[in-house]
């Protein structure tokens, strides 16, 4: 996708969210009974962290890769809206959104699981789907060279988005916080998306 810059504000969340993630972790930090995420040893909860990183990084690489078969010739052929941003913004940006997206479905297993009592079930299914769209995305519009193809995949990718911040903020506020900028660049790549299609059709 088209990234925007990202602000302090976005770090500063991460930081936070990692600080508070050493903490113990009880129902009363997230308005829940208290969760089987207590029992989790330490070394439990740092593979599982590797686990939603390694898998945010393969889905990041091979979007990349489907990207860099046409960011550099028939993307730089489009005519874009003056909102667009300059392509060397792709890699800085997309490694915090990545980053967080990752680090907000670790915090929602620790306290949900993926247990249907805990919502956790319903709220992974979600994740799953954006995470799958976000790379159909590239496929779409990059690997296809298709404006209107891309245009088709993101708009349901932001709408599950913000359907997966609902859900995991059932379970862990932070799980939700971390997703709120993803879903403000979606929101804007599908306005950018839009444009790019309506000036090029």
């Amino acid at each position: 996708m088209i990234p925007i810059a990202p602000e302090m504000p976005l770090a500063n969340t991460a930081i936070s969210a990692i600080y508070k993630a050493q903490q113990p972790l009880t129902g009363k930090d997230f308005d829940m009974p208290d969760t089987p995420a207590q029992t989790l040893t330490h070394r439990t909860r740092f593979f599982a962290l590797i686990a939603f990183m390694v898998l945010c990084l393969i889905i990041s690489a091979a979007g990349g890769a489907v990207t860099a078969t046409s960011v550099g010739d028939w993307y730089q052929t489009l005519t874009k809206p003056f909102f667009s941003p300059p392509d060397w913004l792709f890699a800085p940006v997309w490694t915090v959104i990545y980053f967080m997206i990752a680090l907000s479905g670790w915090r929602a297993w620790l306290v949900g699981g993926f247990r249907q009592r805990t919502g956790g079930r319903d709220a992974f299914a979600i994740y799953g789907a954006q995470l799958f769209l976000n790379l159909a995305w590239s496929f779409l519009f990059f690997g296809a060279q298709s404006p209107i193809a891309g245009l088709v995949g993101i708009v349901p990718l932001f709408c599950l988005i913000i359907v997966n911040i609902m859900l995991f903020a059932r379970i862990d506020r932070w799980a939700a916080y971390l997703l709120v900028p993803y879903a403000v660049w979606v929101g804007f790549a599908t306005a950018l998306n839009g444009a790019i299609w309506w000036l090029n059709r």
